[in-house]
């Protein structure tokens, strides 16, 4: 049928199998097209019952079932095959379709690509999709970047296929122009490594130190998935840890080899972070975290060195030690989040994206994997406040988190005294200390700076920049 489709996905893959299904469960007719014409069969055979779709083997066929403006969907690897797909296509279209990439693309590709396109007038729509497989067919948090116009013809699909957050509204927003949406998705996902980090983390804690079994864990994670730290992530570490292996009997967890693996937008925010000058240090110690793991050959050559041996706490201890580690948790993924919208609110400001941080938190609140109670909270914090410097800067958290300190500082300590890593604990309270310290070290790290580089400093007490003649006599010079 020519023309008749409203959208279009190529690529049929689990996630591009599952987007086209949700559009047509949401009444849409949905173009399907994938490199093995087979796939294309197969989806419309065992799901054709969902909806509407049209299945082309052929680009040209593709192209031409697509109502106009097109709006095409492409689902398949990041990079290259990204690139060769668009080659395949874009030749195909005329001013004013949409092309749409909605895997984990680097957002510079995104950018040379949109504007590209754009010299040939085609929109293109780098879209941050955060869910997963099951994500994509109920509803995922979706983060669109791309002109204003092309979210005028997509908008309304999108809004339709997305989570929706307690309150009833779509899980997704116009991000901002050309990258923004694949930006914003790459930190959300960089978030979600600290996340998942300080959980592991406060697991290794009641296991070792306050020598709980997994059951036992799983039960106390249910438990803190009742309050502030309600999340996906922690509902899903409980069932994880409550599963027994069927082959062996043991705890599931315990025949996991220790070794996590990592696809990279975890790596590419705390690049670019540096890029930016953002200190996203919760983030990078669980990249490094993952990293450190997989290094098997570094850690057996390493057992033999000394350290404390863990001495599991008595009963009561443990439980007083559980509701601290509670806090330290909880504290630590504030700061996660902290870093992460500044390094949002860094890019917009350096690539001219105006992004309203505020709906960012808004579209996290259902669909994607980092999404959390709180969330509203930090929504309703930018809304009263757009300007806010930092999530420790509002009241409230500000508030919270100072409270926790002191839980925080015992649950590091013991692990300290006990030999346990905490990385990512330890990093969100340097953080914290950092920010709110009246002075940094910083100034004799710039004193030795222009002793041994001439790279000059500043004084607390005049305007200027200033170089001190180390290897004279020692006067100072002014590089005005």
């Amino acid at each position: 049928m020519s023309g008749t489709a409203q959208i279009g996905v190529t690529g049929l893959a689990v996630m591009g199998r599952n987007l086209a299904r949700n559009f047509a469960r949401n009444g849409f007719t949905v173009a399907v097209h994938n490199r093995t014409a087979a796939k294309t069969r197969a989806l419309v055979e065992e799901f054709g019952s969902e909806g509407s779709f049209v299945a082309a083997e052929s680009p040209e066929d593709f192209v031409a079932a697509l109502e106009r403006p097109r709006r095409l969907v492409i689902m398949v690897k990041a990079g290259e095959p990204t690139d060769a797909v668009i080659q395949e296509f874009a030749p195909l279209l005329e001013e004013g379709d949409v092309i749409i990439d909605g895997g984990n693309a680097h957002f510079e590709d995104t950018r040379r690509r949109e504007r590209e396109l754009r010299e040939r007038g085609i929109h293109f729509v780098g879209v941050g999709i955060s869910g997963g497989e099951e994500g994509a067919l109920h509803g995922p948090s979706i983060m669109p970047g791309g002109s204003a116009e092309s979210y005028e013809s997509l908008g309304p699909l999108l809004e339709r296929i997305a989570a929706k957050a307690p309150d009833g509204s779509p899980c997704v927003t116009h991000v901002g122009p050309d990258a923004a949406g694949h930006f914003v998705k790459m930190v959300h996902n960089g978030i979600e490594y600290a996340d998942m980090q300080l959980i592991a983390e406060a697991y290794h804690l009641l296991r070792t130190v306050a020598g709980y079994s997994p059951a036992k864990i799983a039960e106390t994670f249910r438990d803190w998935n009742t309050g502030r730290l309600d999340s996906y992530l922690i509902e899903i570490t409980a069932e994880v840890l409550a599963h027994v292996d069927a082959a062996t009997g043991k705890p599931f967890v315990d025949v996991v080899q220790d070794r996590a693996e990592q696809k990279g937008t975890g790596r590419w925010t705390v690049q670019i972070a540096l890029d930016l000058g953002v200190p996203v240090s919760g983030i990078a110690e669980a990249v490094f975290a993952r990293s450190l793991s997989g290094h098997a050959e570094l850690r057996e050559a390493a057992r033999s060195l000394t350290g404390p041996a863990v001495s599991p706490l008595g009963e009561k201890e443990a439980e007083a030690f559980a509701a601290q580690v509670e806090q330290a948790l909880y504290a630590s993924k504030i700061v996660s989040y902290t870093q992460g919208f500044h390094q949002i609110q860094a890019g917009s400001e350096t690539y001219d994206w105006n992004v309203d941080p505020g709906a960012v938190a808004a579209i996290w609140r259902a669909g994607c994997i980092i999404r959390a109670a709180f969330l509203d909270r930090i929504r309703g914090a930018y809304d009263a406040q757009p300007d806010l410097p930092s999530l420790l800067s509002d009241k409230r958290f500000g508030d919270e988190i100072g409270a926790a300190q002191d839980d925080w500082r015992a649950v590091i300590m013991e692990a300290t005294r006990q030999g346990v890593p905490v990385p990512g604990f330890s990093a969100a309270l340097a953080y914290y200390d950092a920010l709110r310290a009246e002075r940094l070290p910083a100034a004799l790290t710039q004193g030795q700076r222009d002793f041994f580089g001439a790279h000059t400093y500043r004084r607390t007490d005049r305007e200027g920049s200033f170089h001190t003649l180390w290897g004279g006599d020692r006067t100072e010079v002014s590089t005005d």
